[in-house]
C-alpha cells in the first residue's frame, strides 16, 4: 500500500500538510469537516501537491521535514529529489 504526502491551501491561504493512503477521499473528508481539526476551521480550497512513499513510516519522516520548512520553500520539497531518509554508516 502506498502512502501519500500532501499539501494543502486552506481558506486565508494557509497550508495544512498530512498523509493517508487514498489522497482523494481524504481531501475530501476535509471538505467535508471530517477531516483534521485544523481543516474544520480552516476548510481546504485545492490540493497544492503530493508525493508517494512506500510506507507510512517514510511519509511520517517526510511529513515531519515538510512541516518544519519556511511556508515559501514548502512548494519547493515537492519538486527536490528525495534521498533514502536514512542511510547508517559503519
Amino acid at each position: 500500500m502506498k502512502w501519500h504526502l500532501y499539501l494543502l491551501e486552506c481558506e486565508g491561504g494557509s497550508y495544512y500538510a498530512g498523509i493517508t493512503t487514498d489522497l482523494e477521499a481524504r481531501f475530501r473528508a476535509h471538505q467535508s469537516g471530517l477531516g483534521a481539526k485544523y481543516t474544520r476551521a480552516n476548510p481546504p480550497l485545492r490540493i497544492l501537491a503530493s508525493r508517494t512513499y512506500p510506507d507510512r513510516s517514510t511519509a511520517s519522516i517526510a511529513e515531519a521535514q515538510l512541516k518544519k520548512i519556511r511556508r515559501k520553500k514548502k512548494l519547493d520539497f515537492f519538486d527536490e529529489i528525495q534521498l533514502p531518509v536514512a542511510v547508517k554508516v559503519a
